[in-house]
């Protein structure tokens, strides 16, 4: 599996992903107390559908491109489909749009963003996309430091934690992650990204994460086929930390419709930990 963000940009995972997020951000927009919005893997902030990279691996087509032409997908789609729209001028799907300007679209004047991104490349990319933009910063950093160290200890913060999973040691970088910046301020909200390869890893991470952090985590799993191959990306989970009020039903009927519609003989799945 290619890491690079850009062969799988507009699969099946984004979709589930930045319609969570975006569902997630429209809720916690009702309250106009300032938000800051830390992402910790932010990647380029816009992304070639055309290119190479996407065309070799054809994720894009079964994916983004579906969803776009889908009727009556959830209304959990719409802002994600009308982010695609207007990045395309209203037609088509040449170019697909990452978290950081889906974020940067959505914050609202008070918000602040810090966008993180190791890889020097892809964080040349970032830092011109965010150029201009008040109270959002780019960083060329290690997104798991910066959200730990630099969660503001009171008020609303929002971790996205989204990492390509090539380090053995990145499940446990996120619950300690979560864990130290929870010992900062123990309201923070947290949507974390996870693939879902085989049932025992991500039961362990799950088991590991109740036992660290004692705060209500909403988990909603897109299984895209049974998970019998742990060689594959059978499917990916949205594991969501104190989530806002209301989001569960948009999460449900995104998981089914992309697992109905795009995956082999897949299902949805909503859990929660009491923590």
């Amino acid at each position: 599996m290619n890491y690079r963000h850009a062969f799988h940009a507009g699969n099946f995972a984004d979709l589930v992903k930045h319609a969570g997020l975006l569902r997630l951000l429209a809720l916690l927009r009702k309250d106009v107390s300032p938000l800051t919005v830390i992402d910790t893997h932010a990647g380029r902030g816009v992304y070639d559908l055309a290119g190479p990279e996407a065309q070799k691996s054809g994720e894009a087509q079964a994916g983004i491109v579906r969803l776009m032409t889908a009727e009556a997908p959830p209304a959990g789609f719409v802002p994600l489909i009308d982010a695609v729209r207007r990045l395309n001028d209203g037609g088509g799907a040449r170019r697909y749009p990452g978290s950081p300007l889906l974020i940067a679209d959505a914050l609202g004047s008070n918000d602040r963003y810090l966008a993180c991104e190791l890889r020097p490349d892809e964080y040349a990319a970032l830092q011109a996309l965010m150029k201009g933009r008040r109270k959002v910063e780019a960083l060329c950093a290690d997104g798991y430091e910066i959200a730990a160290s630099r969660c503001p200890p009171a008020g609303r913060v929002l971790l996205l934690i989204d990492p390509p999973f090539e380090r053995a040691d990145d499940y446990r970088r996120i619950i300690d992650t979560l864990d130290a910046a929870r010992r900062r301020n123990r309201a923070v909200q947290a949507l974390v990204w996870l693939p879902l390869k085989d049932l025992e890893t991500f039961d362990a991470f799950l088991r590991d994460l109740e036992y660290r952090l004692a705060c209500p985590v909403l988990v909603a799993e897109t299984r895209m086929r049974p998970l019998t191959d742990p060689m594959k990306m059978n499917g990916c989970a949205l594991v969501l930390l104190n989530a806002s009020a209301g989001i569960e039903a948009d999460l449900a009927a995104i998981c089914d419709w992309t697992a109905s519609n795009l995956g082999a003989g897949g299902l949805g799945r909503i859990s929660t930990l009491s923590g």
